[in-house]
Formats: C-alpha cells, structure tokens, sequence
C-alpha cells in the first residue's frame, strides 16, 4: 500500500466556513521525488487574517488561486497515475489537514480516493516509542517552512527513518 504525505495550510479551522488555500502531497518512498502541490481560490468570503498569514499568502493573492474543482480533479487525477492501489493518507496533523482534503474531495467531486480513513504521523511515533510525551520533529531533514510540499517532504523523511532507524514494520509498495 503506498502512503501519502500531505499537508494543507488553509485560512480558517474548518473546511466550509473557511478555505483550503494549498496543499502538498508527496508519495512515501526513498526518493521523495513524486510530489503534488496545489492552490485553491477562496470558497468563502471567511478568512482569519492570523491563519492566513501561516500560508505566506495574501488574501489578494489567494483571490487569483486556481478553481478548487479543478484543483481536486488533478489531484485526483494525479493519485490515479501515481498509485495502482489505494493510497493510505498520512499527516503530521491529520485532525486538521484530513478534514480539508476529505470535505473538498466530497464536496467538489463527490468521493475521496483516499478512502475513509488517515493516519497521524505523531501518533504513530508515539506509540513506536511508547511514550505520549515525545514528538517525531527531530527526525525530519526538510526545514518546516509552512510551504506544504516542503512540510510533507520533512514528515516522509521522519516516517523513513522510523522505519529505517527504529525498525518500524511498514511497506511502501
């Protein structure tokens, strides 16, 4: 089963209300070369000026953004060429990008290839470790610099290494 790194940076805390303003996807392998990255003109006239500010982006700037239908239809589109099965959805914050991805998915072409179901990177370091009070940050490689493809990248490359590194039984094929 392949997995697949995401992050999303959006304007607001739910989907609907407010809007994904870009994401990142990057398929979990040694590589780290299959990437995807996407930006989404506004849904919503609803956007908190903090959280928009993460995204580096101005609401000027996000205005011009690509139709998020189109968006969606060419991740999708993507995932189709890049996975021959279903693609297991990984993020470092999966409460909060999964619910993006999932609502535009659903909203904008009526299914998600992912399924129904993610995985919460810092969960499942956690449990390697066993240890709730530890994070996987030190395993990333890739600054964290809220560009979403760069973020995704930094968390495969922990995910590599907890199975690398830490023996983590895990198949990406």
């Amino acid at each position: 089963m392949p997995y697949m790194m995401v992050d999303i940076e959006a304007d607001g805390p739910i989907p609907g209300d407010y809007s994904m303003i870009c994401f990142g996807a990057i398929i979990v392998e040694p590589e780290l070369n299959r990437t995807f990255y996407g930006r989404l003109k506004p849904i919503s006239d609803k956007f908190i000026p903090n959280a928009l500010a993460v995204s580096g982006f101005s609401r000027q700037e996000t205005e011009a953004f690509d139709d998020p239908k189109s968006v969606m239809e060419s991740f999708r589109d993507w995932i189709k060429v890049e996975c021959k099965v279903r693609a297991l959805f990984v993020s470092d914050n999966n409460g909060f990008d999964w619910q993006f991805v999932n609502w535009y998915f659903h909203h904008f072409l009526g299914n998600n290839p992912f399924g129904f179901s993610s995985t919460n990177l810092g969960s499942l370091y956690k449990g390697l470790v066993k240890d709730t009070f530890v994070n996987f940050k030190h395993l990333r490689k890739t600054k964290h610099t809220h560009h979403p493809v760069d973020d995704a990248r930094g968390n495969a490359e922990a995910l590599l290494a907890m199975k690398e590194k830490m023996g983590l039984k895990i198949n990406f094929e």
